[in-house]
């Protein structure tokens, strides 16, 4: 059971969400036990939360600054000085972040993916963005393939993250996993090459 400073109630209710999302999913986030992990009654969380969604809808943003913070500590990472090579390998690494978050922290990933919570995508989508129109500019991709090309990049690393993270590959070793998620790199690279 964690404690509290007064006036930062709400502050621990999220906290202790958080923790129960990343144990034990959307599903795990119960109010009663969010309150009991608080030392707080269950009317008192109520006092701060509307209802499980509201509680809900917090970790989700939570779990979406964690992901928008792990894609922006990769993209950092690039540090080579060519400019189509920096925008090809900052696209990279905007994908592998996306994934080896999803792996690192499945129930907040499941959290933030739930349907009553989907919050705010703009800092992974605009990380993911700025990106693609780096490739853009560096002439890494041509101007006809810049438009709703964040759709299909997104969508083949959610896809990836979902089959090798709770799907029936989720017991492929890490070896091959990494070689399979380099191979789906490779073909978002190659549709997207000018």
């Amino acid at each position: 059971m964690s404690t509290y400073h007064h006036g930062h109630l709400r502050e621990a209710l999220v906290a202790a969400a958080v923790e129960l999302g990343r144990e034990k999913g959307p599903d795990g986030i119960v109010i009663r036990e969010v309150a009991r992990r608080t030392g707080v009654s269950h009317n008192a969380a109520y006092r701060h939360f509307a209802d499980r969604d509201e509680l809900l809808r917090e970790v989700a943003t939570y779990g979406m600054d964690q992901l928008s913070a792990t894609m922006l500590k990769r993209v950092r990472r690039v540090r080579v000085t060519d400019p189509v090579e920096r925008a090809r390998r900052r696209l990279r690494e905007v994908g592998k972040a996306y994934v080896e978050y999803a792996l690192a922290e499945p129930g907040l990933f499941a959290v933030a993916f739930y349907p009553v919570t989907l919050p705010d995508l703009s800092g992974p989508y605009q990380l993911l963005t700025d990106a693609l129109d780096e490739c853009l500019e560096a002439g890494f991709m041509s101007a006809e393939k810049r438009p709703g090309a964040e759709l299909p990049c997104w969508a083949g690393v959610h896809g990836f993250s979902l089959l090798y993270g709770s799907g029936p590959m989720r017991d492929v070793p890490r070896r091959q996993r990494d070689a399979d998620l380099a191979q789906l790199l490779d073909r978002i690279e190659d549709s997207l090459r000018a």
